[in-house]
């Protein structure tokens, strides 16, 4: 009992009062783990429906990045793939011995080389996404019902909340 000389103390531990919902973080870490073993299960089917030659992971990201962002050095490359710059130059070396990419020297360093796409790496990088949305398009196609790729629509939006910085 409280009284002016003895105030009412906490308990060490609140009992729960009750099972967790659906919305407690129980629920929500059950979420985050599902959806990235849901988002790498994804993108591994994606790689295989679009396996172009012997090309890595890592050389994709490459050949993508110089298509998307264009010219560049290794060392920016090694940074925004977060890799070490040796790693990148091995890399870069696999690309230009598949013409893929080709190098230049660099417009105001002349210690430096700058790494572009090749006609040959544009047409591979444009085959490797065409048969990943080919593959993509045919599953949603074919494995899922109108109620149910407007659901995934209306997901797709909330990923892109997620991805946004």
């Amino acid at each position: 009992m409280a009284t002016p000389d003895h105030p009412p103390t906490e308990p060490a531990h609140r009992p729960e009062t009750g099972p967790r919902t659906e919305t407690g973080p129980r629920a929500e870490e059950r979420i985050a783990v599902d959806l990235a073993a849901v988002v790498s299960q994804l993108m591994r089917r994606m790689r295989a429906a679009s396996s172009h030659g012997a090309l890595t992971p890592s050389q994709r990201a490459v050949i993508s990045r110089l298509y998307t962002e264009g010219p560049t050095t290794t060392a920016a490359l090694a940074r925004a793939e977060l890799v070490r710059p040796q790693s990148m130059r091995m890399i870069l070396a696999a690309l230009e011995e598949q013409t893929l990419v080709e190098r230049a020297p660099h417009p105001t360093d002349g210690r430096q080389v700058v790494f572009s796409i090749t006609e040959r790496g544009r047409e591979a990088i444009t085959s490797v996404r065409q048969a990943k949305q080919s593959w993509l398009l045919d599953a949603i196609d074919t494995r899922l019902d109108a109620d149910e790729r407007r659901t995934l629509a209306e997901a797709t939006e909330l990923l892109k909340r997620l991805v946004q910085e």
